[in-house]
Parts: C-alpha cells; structure tokens; sequence
C-alpha cells in the first residue's frame, strides 16, 4: 500500500478539487480510498502499509495522457526508443502515452504493431500505438485497420504526411466507426510549401526562404472537416497552428459530435519569432506562426473548440539539428515541458483553471480513445502525478535522448514530485 497524504486533488472526471488522503493498492494497481485530509483510513492500512508519502499541499492529480508522441521505435533509436522516451514521459508526469506510427517499418502490420506494444509493456508506463492509415504512409492503399484494431491500435494516422486522396479519407472514416477508433490527422498541402517547418511570413523572410504558408493548413483542414462531417468517424485535427483552422473546427463543431483537435504547448507558447532566435531549435510542423494565431489557439483551448493539449514530442539528434535551417529535421521534444508551460501560458496568465489544464492533458484525450485513464476515483487506475505548480526548475538534463528544446535554460513553474502508474511510483523528483 502507499498512502498520499495532504494533497491537493484536482479530478477533471467528477469534479473534485480540494484537500485529500488517498490509499493506493501497488498490488491491484488500484485506487482503495479517497477520503477527505485527515480522515482515519482504519483497518485498510495496517500491516500492509509499505509507504507514507505526506505530499505538503501538492497538487495530485491524474496521470497525464498524451495522445501525439513520437518515440521513432523501430528504426530511428538514435533519435529516441521506446524506453527512453517512457521514462521521460514518466518525468513530465505522462502515464498513458500513444505513439505515431511513422517508423521504420511503419506500422502497418501485425508484426511491427505487437513490436511496439510488447516494448511498451516493459515500461512503467501505458504505452499504446497507433497504426497507419494506409500502407507504408504511401497514401494509396489502406491498412487492414479492422485487423490491427482488433490487435490493439489505439487510432489510426499518417502522421506527418497528409492524407491527399478525398476517396482514401473518406473509407477510412466508415472503417474506423466500424472500429471504433479515432483517425488523427496531419494537416499541411505539400504542394503549398517550399520549405517546411518555418512560417512563410516574418521568420521566412528573415532566412531569406519561402516557408510554409498557413494556406496549407487551412486548406487541409477544410477539406477533411467537410467530409468527416458527412461521415461517422471520430476524426481528430492534429497540433492546430493557424486562427482559420480553429474557426474551422469551432463551426464544424456545432455540426458534428465527430470533430476533435489537438494543440501543442510549443503552438500555444511560442510564435515565429522563436524561430528566428532559435533556428532550427524552433522549426517544427506545422511551423509556429502569429501572435494572433497564438491567441486563438488559446481561446480555443478556452472554449472548448481544442478538444485536448498533445506533446508531439519529436526528438532528434544534435546533429540533425545542427544542420542549415532547410536541411534539419522538424520537431521538438515535450513530454518534460508540457505541464509546465501549461501552467506558465494558461493557468498563471488566467486563460484555464489549473483543473481545466488538467482535463485537456488527460480526461479529454483518454475519453477520445477510449483510454481507462483521466480520472481518480476508488476502484480506479492508480495512475497519478504529483506536482507542486508554484516551485520552478530550470529547463535542462532531459531523461530524453535528445535535447531539440527552444525552452532550453529557461526557469518554469510546475516541478513534478512524482509520477505513479499502476500503484507503483515510477518517476521520483
């Protein structure tokens, strides 16, 4: 047993906000008792008690879920793997994460799908995959989704690669209802875009180069909203990055009970100008954009249009990023900063409630697929996270493998004590 004494839980589920003691079961990997601070446990916590932790008015709540992680197992573990990248979702307060599929191979098939699962299961985390769309990401051919569902794909997407053909998108929607899985998707025309990652506005003109113009997403994302509305699949809009989209989603909302969208922190933080004090350190897809973009972002968070707060976290090596802007790879790590500029960006500055932030990072994306996640309730998943949002800690040392952060060297609000899944406490601050 292990016994969280004196903290302050946040429960998005039911609503629960106040002073508590909860008593877990490492054993069952279940929650035995939520009691209000100070009430006797009784007979539950003699003998068996193996740990007391009094959590000093730190907030507990449930584990975060991150439903867009890229942990490049196989093919690409110089990047990150599988382990690697749990452990530093484990330290960012993460324990339900869903990988991308665009490895190597892909997983399009059976065998590289039971891969990433059975590696998944010797992690202290919940480790789930999505598998492609079509085969290969090759946009032409779908996948036996009816199949890799059945073998526990948690979703279906490209990511990364749009998915072009209004035909494929459109079967694909039919059989993931069939399925009852989400299809997440990447939203970015690459006839549109010179060169990737880098707005095609002030930061483009600064490299001299031609970007990335948010018409290619806008594009994009008006098209597959017009279908999945005519369609009864859950259809998610991944790391929104543009106003227009967001209005997008907001209108086909009021249509559809179908629609959902993700954002990033790094899409709610920061704009192009990070990338021209960063360089390659803030070049991503889809690229940070306007302050104005930036904000409705945020007012999407706020309103319920942006369903849910996604990482993509993306590592890649030095190396890689060292490159010339248009040869270095897209992409940030997030898994270690997300809560944190949660906190900074939108609970400090007023736009959410800590409870708010704390639904969007793990009810919202378990309900979407269909995660036993999110929630703390007696008889439930003992997956926690203990932070203290007040203390701060300097951006550096990632469990990552890779280090591509533009919040490198920064100070932030929300140091994570620890994190507990499945009763067992897997990362320790």
């Amino acid at each position: 047993m292990i016994l969280l004494k004196n903290g302050y839980m946040i429960d998005p589920a039911s609503g629960t906000e106040g002073y508590r003691d909860i008593l877990i079961d490492a054993e069952s990997g279940k929650i035995v008792r939520i009691v209000p601070q100070g009430t006797p446990m009784g007979q539950q916590c003699e003998g068996g008690m193996t740990e007391k932790i009094d959590l000093n008015g730190q907030c507990v709540a449930p584990g975060l879920v991150d439903v867009h992680v890229h942990f490049r197992d196989p093919g690409f573990t110089y990047k990150e793997d599988i382990h690697s990248g749990a452990t530093a979702a484990a330290r960012g307060g993460f324990t339900s994460v869903v990988l991308m599929a665009n490895t190597k191979p892909a997983v399009d098939n059976a065998e590289t799908l039971a891969y990433v699962l059975k590696k998944g299961e010797e992690t202290g985390i919940h480790v789930y995959s999505c598998a492609n769309v079509t085969k290969g990401l090759q946009g032409k051919e779908l996948t036996d989704m009816e199949a890799l569902s059945g073998l526990g794909a948690a979703g279906f997407t490209d990511d990364g690669i749009p998915l072009m053909d209004e035909t494929l998108l459109r079967e694909a929607l039919r059989r993931v209802a069939k399925c009852g899985k989400p299809i997440s998707l990447h939203e970015e025309n690459p006839s549109l875009i010179t060169n990737n990652g880098v707005n095609a506005g002030k930061a483009a003109a600064h490299y001299g180069i031609g970007g990335s113009p948010r018409e290619a997403e806008i594009s994009m994302v008006e098209r597959d909203l017009r279908i999945a509305m005519e369609e009864e699949g859950d259809l998610s809009i991944q790391h929104i990055s543009t106003k227009e989209a967001v209005e997008l989603v907001r209108q086909a909302k009021k249509k559809s009970g179908h629609i959902y969208a993700e954002a990033t922190p790094h899409h709610f933080t920061l704009t192009e100008e990070a990338v021209i004090a960063h360089g390659t350190l803030a070049k991503m897809n889809p690229p940070l954009r306007e302050e104005e973009d930036r904000l409705a972002i945020i007012e999407g968070l706020r309103d319920g249009t942006i369903d849910m707060i996604a990482t993509d976290h993306a590592p890649h090596s030095a190396q890689e990023k060292a490159k010339p802007l248009t040869e270095a790879p897209s992409g940030i790590i997030g898994l270690e900063t997300a809560l944190s500029l949660g906190i900074r960006e939108l609970v400090d500055k007023g736009y959410l409630s800590m409870m708010e932030l704390i639904g969007k990072m793990s009810l919202a994306p378990a309900k979407l697929y269909h995660l036993d996640a999110g929630y703390l309730k007696e008889g439930g998943p003992a997956d926690l996270v203990v932070f203290d949002p007040k203390k701060e800690w300097e951006v550096r040392d990632f469990a990552s493998k890779a280090v591509n952060s533009p919040f490198v060297g920064e100070s932030l609000p929300g140091v994570v004590s620890y994190t507990i899944c499945g009763g067992k406490v897997v990362y320790r601050g």
